[in-house]
């Protein structure tokens, strides 16, 4: 199993560093973004951007087909649940999160649970954003408060869960305190790119939230973590992305993982479409380091034929 390091040296080591190439990452993110915060100087505000660029939080709170202001929400999704529209989050007391202190933050990263008690389906990614350090949680936090306040009434985090949904959503809290996380075990040395591969991967990158199947309540299969959904429960079909030779991506190289992370293009010369090619204009803002360490990761685990049970 592989989870958010829990000591202080790797809390630490999971951490964005400053450095000339991280500086101009963040720099492109933030351009990409379009929310450049006041105060982007910050070294916390700098983390917490990578990290929700990484994430792809600007993605799912934008409502950019309408010309949404960044992260102010209102952006419709059809998910498993229904169609949700995504709430506001910036720091707008009245509509957005800027009446929630970190502990508020924090619950709803981890437990799916707002600051009112309501429980959020999985369609928030909850269960992989528990696994973030509390350091970059409060990076993560420190980065939306200082982007600028949108007044958006009617954009709530409840805001468009149906009934069924939120009956739904209450089982959550269950499931995400026994949610263990991936099941591949990986070999020995567990290097460090592997290990930032991996808290990458399974935390702000959610990869699992696609590439494995879910049960009705939204809880991902551990025992088919990365081998691929057939869209038998969401509807989602997501390839296999373990390293089996016939069905995953055992023939791709680190840097053919890598490449594709950067640019959406595929060994076979073809480019990723639909929800991936959402995914890779996340991932095209994270540094080359953290793109060959995801790509390592992936490379690490034992491989697993197409929704292959182990």
């Amino acid at each position: 199993m592989v989870a958010a390091p829990a000591t202080n040296r790797s809390a630490k080591r999971s951490r964005l560093k400053a450095s000339p190439l991280v500086a101009a990452g963040l720099g492109l993110a933030l351009a990409a973004i379009g929310a450049r915060p006041a105060n982007a100087a910050d070294p916390a505000v700098a983390r917490g951007a990578y990290l929700s660029a990484a994430a792809g939080c600007d993605q799912c709170h934008t409502d950019a087909k309408n010309g949404g202001a960044p992260y102010a929400g209102g952006r419709a999704m059809a998910t498993e649940f229904g169609t949700i529209v995504t709430p506001n989050i910036t720091p707008d007391k009245a509509t957005g999160i800027g009446g929630w202190s970190l502990g508020d933050f924090v619950r709803a990263m981890r437990w799916g649970i707002g600051p009112d008690g309501t429980h959020y389906v999985t369609a928030f990614p909850y269960p992989y954003f528990s696994r973030l350090t509390d350091s970059d949680l409060a990076d993560l936090k420190a980065f939306l408060d200082s982007v600028a306040p949108v007044t958006r009434p009617g954009l709530g985090a409840a805001s468009s869960l149906a009934l069924l949904a939120r009956a739904r959503a209450a089982v959550g809290e269950a499931f995400a305190a026994n949610f263990a996380g991936p099941s591949a075990t990986l070999p020995a040395p567990r290097d460090a790119a592997v290990l930032r591969g991996a808290y990458l991967a399974n935390s702000a990158g959610h990869c699992g939230d696609c590439h494995t199947p879910q049960s009705w309540f939204g809880a991902s299969d551990s025992g088919r973590e990365f081998a691929g959904s057939a869209g038998w429960f969401n509807g989602r079909k997501a390839p296999n992305i373990t390293p089996d030779p016939k069905t995953g991506i055992g023939g791709w190289s680190e840097e053919e993982i890598a490449s594709l992370l950067k640019d959406g293009g595929t060994p076979d010369g073809d480019f990723v479409g639909g929800a991936m090619a959402e995914i890779v204009r996340n991932t095209e803002r994270l540094t080359d380091d953290d793109r060959h360490a995801i790509a390592a990761y992936l490379k690490a685990p034992p491989p697993k034929a197409f929704g292959e049970n182990k």
